[in-house]
């Protein structure tokens, strides 16, 4: 089972700099809540119990945040001093992690998964990473994942218009061990360099799961968030 969690929170949010101004991107209210408390109480809900936040981008907000409204949350901080990427986030923050696997999340972004199905799935099969993976129709804001058939990850595509598609959700089972003793930079995309880069070479897998999923990193999705989570606290 996995119990610990990074938490990706480190983004400027240049796209929503007119919807929410000065504040981290996963600080953007929504429906009266800074969105990150979504991920933080979805995942508490599906078993984690340690979180590690990989902070940039006016760190202070968020660990005052942490500190006031979780005062019992199991808490750690991973600050970049210069911008890393989202791999280089990721690889800092696990040299905090004290488990062998780690859940690793996007601050602006909810996939809700089954996380246990997630688990298991990646612990028996040994993988270096594995992906969930979320059926999406009619778009042309992300790209691609294939699986062949035992599930591990065979392509990535590039951004374009498709009918229909798996994308990669942002939401990473994930070996510490694995990450820490690759050869990378310091500074390096998680997904160009390590996932789209080594999938041949690496035990990558991906996992489909159909959950819930937004992300807030553009304007129009963060409008629609504010009506999903408003309906939600009104029933």
């Amino acid at each position: 089972m996995i119990t610990q969690a990074i938490i990706l929170a480190g983004g400027l949010g240049t796209r929503l700099r007119s919807a929410v101004p000065d504040l981290p991107k996963c600080m953007a209210p929504v429906a009266g809540k800074p969105f990150v408390s979504y991920v933080i109480d979805y995942f508490q809900l599906q078993g984690i119990n340690e979180f590690i936040f990989a902070l940039g981008y006016k760190s202070e907000i968020i660990i005052d945040y942490i500190h006031e409204q979780y005062p019992n949350l199991k808490a750690a901080f991973s600050i970049e001093q210069e911008l890393l990427g989202t791999g280089g986030a990721i690889r800092l923050a696990c040299r905090q992690a004290t488990h062998e696997n780690v859940l690793v999340l996007n601050g602006d972004t909810i996939f809700k998964i089954d996380l246990q199905r997630l688990g298991n799935f990646h612990l028996s099969s040994s993988a270096d990473c594995t992906l969930s993976l979320k059926p999406m129709k009619d778009f042309d804001r992300y790209g691609v994942v294939e699986l062949d058939g035992n599930n591990r990850i065979s392509n990535f595509k590039e951004k374009q218009h498709y009918n229909s598609g798996l994308i990669n959700g942002g939401v990473y089972a994930l070996n510490v061990k694995a990450i820490l003793n690759e050869a990378l930079p310091d500074k390096f995309s998680f997904e160009k360099e390590y996932l789209e880069s080594l999938y041949t070479s690496r035990k990558i897998f991906g996992q489909i799961q159909d959950g819930y999923f937004i992300d807030i990193g553009i304007p129009s999705d963060y409008d629609q968030a504010q009506k999903d989570f408003q309906t939600a606290i009104t029933g």
